[in-house]
């Protein structure tokens, strides 16, 4: 009979550190009910009783909450939304006209000559210096 009580002692440690490792490394978006370090304190406080309601309460399916992540070009519904070739060819077409119309409304400034100095800059320090 001892022999069954080591076992069973053994048993249920190995399954608290089982769900105390799976309570810690589970990301928390897979808990329920309360926060992840609530869901700690509760599973190393209470060892059989809270590793049970680890499992049975707090712990999400991992089928509830998977994220299927794709590539853009494997993703229907992206392919869907980006249009057809004929709205991307009538926007290049907007944005040219717009283009245009900038480098028609205002000149390039690499064009214009550099500014020479002020002549009032000069007129003052030969006034200042003939007074």
């Amino acid at each position: 009979m001892a022999r069954f009580y080591l076992v069973l002692a053994l048993l249920l440690t190995a399954f608290w550190v089982y769900s105390i490792a799976d309570c810690a490394l589970q990301p928390p978006t897979r808990h329920r009910g309360v926060s992840k370090p609530i869901w700690l304190l509760i599973v190393v406080l209470l060892p059989v009783v809270g590793a049970v309601l680890w499992f049975v309460i707090g712990r999400a399916r991992a089928s509830s909450t998977r994220v299927v992540l794709r590539a853009p070009d494997d993703d229907p519904d992206f392919l869907g939304r980006i249009g057809t070739s004929s709205d991307q060819d009538e926007r290049i077409r907007r944005l040219e006209e717009e283009l245009a119309a900038l480098d028609s409304e205002a000149p390039d400034p690499r064009d214009l000559p550099a500014d020479p100095p002020a002549e009032d800059d000069s007129d003052e320090q030969s006034r200042g210096s003939h007074s």
